[in-house]
């Protein structure tokens, strides 16, 4: 063999001069030569060290009364030659095996081996407990090749069943040189190889030296039998050389040698893990013609190759037409319902299963938790990790890992340390998964505290994901010196950061605005030698928009494209969440023809993000399409719709979704609730959001938060009901925060209520003295009523405060280019502006509208309140937009603050006059102007 020539220099083959033959030699052996040893294998001469030439053979030998009366190694030996002195009663396999555990129980592993080596029929089943027994009484299986090369080295004879299981050891101990000596031997004698011995040099190969070697001893076989094929096949399928085993198994069949199941199974295996369909159905195609679906491992393994490819049906399909179904069977198709997210059909299939007699194990326990945990159903994981304790199964180490990602998505510490508490009882703290987790949890509970005792007490050797947990976990809190100090600690153990340890870093770093930062830790990265990679590009995209810079994010997103880095699913989902923010809505339709080229869209996240693009850009009619698309639609993605609705102040249509929602048997959380309360408090829906609110608590267990109460106060307030709000919040068991008395106050402000609205205030003042909004009210308000007093009050308040009015601003996009209208700033095209909006505005008088004066609080004369309600940004922005723009396309302008009542009002008339659609996002929620009337129903 070619192959093998090149090894061959290091090994001098000599013949021995004594050779020692046994008692029983196969006619088919051929000598060894001695041993070629590598420096690992010391050898020494065949000797047992006890001289037998003085004993004789007694008459009245018995063996096994002999044998009982064994209490030492000197009494086995002496065995041992009164049996070579009686040749003719060393002839029973039971009595061989008898010595050689007797020697084995006195330590003398040597000889044990020895014996087997010579003088016992050997067969797989004596091999298999020969080695547990050697291992059981401290012996070491290295040992055994060590004897045998001594054997070699003295001229032994054996036969091609040991050199087959001698070439097993030396793959399983990994010993190359050994079996590369007993292969060249081979080939230089000229040994006729059977299919056992041959199948067994593959294996060494495989494992030893290199896969190329394995085929070529596969190749350079001149009949290859179906064992061979078998074994090749398999050889190629456990070193993932997936393309390769199919090859193999396409020239087996032209050969007309068949497959065995377990190959088909690990065939079947491979086809799951690479997504190989097509292939799969070939092979599932080979199972039908050669009547294998009769074997449940190799019906077990279709289940699982069509579930992970998505095609459920045939899953079950394949299940139906099993006539028998064992354990592995069942967990296979409830882990393919369950991980698809048809948890009702999974908990169905467990019924059924238990009428069948089948009794469930953790494995399936498991496969429910994991599909729970996966589809968002955070509370049902809960549930299940109770009720499979209640019916007598200990979580494992899966069962905590499953069991913590829900305690973190729910936020129920207590719960995470009662899971704790049971990891440390039942000794589940040496696994470094669930270790992980638990740091995890800590992590994302904002615990550092403890989450430092727990990576200090790791049971396990602490790897680089517990390091990197950790880091990440300072770097999120904005504590670099801490996340630096750590990374420092790291490196002394030993363990050099990867790119998830510098990603974690970037992320932190850019979601605390500290773009540059961040920008400077991706050029430290390159200088260390690795490469940025779009985990890397995303964490900085990513960052930056979830802190609101979304045109800095923007700014990142280009510099990754200018790096080659393709974006992946992650990526566009913070782009479009980008385009969102700024309702920048060309650029989100640009994302999403990406998305649909690249296949990206059948992502839930993706889609989900585009959902929320949409609605924030104002076409919701696109939000819908994109939502109705969605094969399997998380909770999330039914929430984002929601909130879109209720955002535009269309509360019926909120509520109906919502409805749909539970139809389609997903469980709300407590943010769907705040998306409906938000529709119904967008709309006056009292009625509705009392309901919701009650069910809350008595039909899901779900605690209202603070944003909860908040949209009460703001629905009754603004309803008119603010005897009502003010009970309520009285009552209510939380302290009421800004959020709750802005809502009151702006309430006020509707329906002009000055008394209760001096209360909050005053407690706004207290709570967030700096924000201007609260001081911008009251100068309304009083105002409406002309208390000028008041007002100067007011702003006296401001100015020894230091409180100053934010800056105001309002843009449209035209043709992809943003233009700002900011209060006291001049825009280039004014006199244009100023010339259409006069114009427009005596249109707007001849139909109804009458400028609202109060929004003014000012002490001027109304004159003058009307010049100053025409320099209103919004309404400057939306007369641009309807000059520039095409005359059919939707203007939509984006607002900082929220809209005051009179350029609501003009709005409304704008898109009559024009007959023209206008979207506007202000401060807090979005309007759709068309025909003379909002979506919001004057109800903002």
């Amino acid at each position: 063999m070619d192959r093998v020539a090149p090894f061959q220099r290091y090994f001098t083959l000599s013949q021995s001069q004594n050779p020692i033959k046994p008692k029983k030699v196969s006619p088919a052996s051929v000598a060894l030569g001695p041993a070629l040893i590598s420096p690992a294998t010391q050898l020494s001469n065949l000797s047992l060290s006890y001289s037998w030439s003085h004993l004789s053979p007694s008459p009245a030998f018995h063996f096994s009364d002999d044998l009982k009366e064994v209490n030492s190694l000197e009494s086995v030996k002496v065995l041992h030659a009164r049996l070579l002195k009686m040749s003719n009663s060393w002839s029973s396999d039971s009595m061989t095996k008898s010595l050689i555990s007797s020697y084995v129980k006195f330590n003398d592993f040597r000889a044990a081996t020895t014996i087997f080596f010579v003088g016992f029929a050997r067969n797989y089943v004596f091999w298999s407990s020969f080695l547990d027994e050697l291992q059981s009484c401290g012996g070491q299986t290295r040992r055994v090749l060590e004897v045998f090369g001594e054997l070699c080295g003295k001229g032994v004879v054996f036969d091609s069943k040991v050199l087959t299981l001698v070439l097993k050891m030396c793959a399983s101990l990994m010993d190359p040189w050994l079996g590369l000596q007993i292969h060249a031997d081979l080939v230089k004698k000229g040994f006729d190889l059977d299919v056992h011995l041959k199948c067994a040099l593959m294996n060494f190969y495989g494992r030893c030296w290199d896969l190329e070697s394995a085929n070529q001893v596969f190749n350079e076989m001149v009949e290859k039998k179906e064992l061979a094929w078998n074994e090749v096949i398999m050889l190629n399928l456990r070193n993932e050389r997936w393309e390769k085993a199919m090859e193999l198994f396409r020239g087996m069949q032209f050969s007309c040698a068949k497959a065995y199941a377990s190959t088909v199974a690990k065939l079947l295996h491979c086809c799951s893990k690479v997504g190989a369909l097509e292939e799969g159905k070939q092979i599932h195609g080979y199972v039908l013609k050669f009547a294998l679906e009769s074997d449940l491992l190799v019906s077990n393994s279709l289940i699982n190759m069509y579930s992970r490819n998505n095609r459920l049906e045939l899953a079950r399909r394949v299940f139906g037409l099993m006539q028998d179904h064992n354990l592995s069977s069942w967990n296979s198709i409830i882990s393919a319902y369950a991980t698809h997210g048809y948890l009702n059909d999974a908990w169905n299939l467990l019924k059924e299963m238990e009428s069948s007699d089948v009794k469930h194990d953790i494995i399936t326990w498991n496969c429910l938790l994991s599909g729970h945990a996966l589809h968002g159903s955070h509370k049902a994981v809960l549930k299940i990790f109770r009720r499979m304790q209640v019916v007598g199964f200990r979580p494992n180490s899966s069962s905590i890992t499953s069991g913590l990602q829900a305690v973190i998505e729910l936020g129920i510490l207590k719960f995470g340390r009662e899971i704790h508490g049971y990891v440390i009882r039942n000794e589940l703290d040496y696994d470094a998964y669930v270790v992980t987790s638990l740091l995890d949890m800590y992590v994302k509970h904002n615990d550092l505290g403890k989450a430092q005792a727990v990576f200090s007490c790791m049971k396990s050797k602490r790897n680089i994901v517990a390091w990197n947990t950790l880091i990440s976990g300072y770097s999120f809190k904005g504590l670099f010196d801490d996340a630096r100090k750590l990374m420092n600690e790291m490196e002394e153990e030993g363990i050099t950061p990867d790119l998830v340890t510098w990603n974690s870093l970037i992320s932190g770093y850019s979601m605390w605005g500290q773009g540059d930062e961040a920008l400077g830790l991706i050029h430290q990265v390159k200088s260390s030698g690795m490469s940025p990679n779009v985990v890397s590009w995303t964490a900085l995209v990513s960052g930056s928009s979830q802190n609101g810079s979304y045109r800095e994010s923007l700014e990142f997103f280009s510099q990754m494209q200018r790096e080659g880095i393709r974006p992946n699913s992650v990526t566009l989902s913070s782009l479009l969440r980008n385009c969102g923010g700024l309702s920048l809505l060309q650029k989100g339709k640009e994302i999403h023809s990406f998305s649909i080229k690249n296949g990206f869209i059948e992502d839930v996240f993706v889609a989900t993000a585009l959902i929320d693009m949409y609605c924030k850009s104002g076409n919701l009619k696109a939000a819908y399409e994109v939502f109705e698309r969605i094969e399997n639609k998380t909770l999330a993605t039914w929430n984002c719709l929601i909130m879109g609705f209720a955002i535009y102040g269309l509360g019926k249509e909120v509520v109906s979704l919502f409805e749909q929602m539970l139809g389609a048997d997903i469980i709300p959380d407590a943010i769907t609730f705040t998306a409906v309360l938000s529709g119904c408090k967008n709309s006056g829906l009292v009625n509705e959001g009392w309901k919701y609110f009650d069910s809350m608590s008595s039909d899901y267990g779900i605690i209202p938060t603070i944003e909860h109460y908040s949209c009460m106060v703001d629905l009754l307030g603004r309803a008119g009901y603010l005897d009502e709000a003010w009970d309520f919040m009285q009552s209510m068991p939380l302290k009421p925060d800004a959020t709750i008395w802005g809502a009151l106050l702006g309430s006020c402000r509707i329906h002009k209520n000055i008394q209760l609205a001096e209360i909050a205030s005053k407690k706004l003042f207290e709570l967030e003295p700096y924000n201007s909004a609260n001081y911008v009210l009251m100068l309304n308000l009083y105002a409406m009523f002309d208390r000028w007093g008041d007002v100067e009050c007011i702003k006296d308040l401001m100015s020894d405060i230091g409180v100053k009015n934010g800056q105001v601003w309002s843009w449209v996009e035209i043709d992809q280019i943003i233009h700002v209208f900011c209060a006291g700033e001049n825009h280039p095209d004014e006199g244009e502006i100023y010339y259409e909006l006069y114009h427009l505005v005596s249109e707007m008088k001849k139909l109804g509208y009458k400028p609202d004066v109060k929004c003014v609080y000012q002490n001027i004369d109304d004159s003058e309140k009307e010049k100053v309600l025409l320099s209103h940004t919004e309404k400057l922005a939306i007369t641009y937009g309807l000059i520039k723009s095409r005359s059919i396309s939707p203007i939509r302008v984006i607002k900082n603050s929220r809209i005051c009542p009179d350029c609501h009002a003009a709005a409304k008339y704008m898109s009559l006059v024009k007959n023209r659609e206008i979207f506007l996002r202000d401060g807090s929620r979005f309007h759709h102007f068309s025909e003379g009337k909002c979506s919001c129903n004057d109800c903002w």
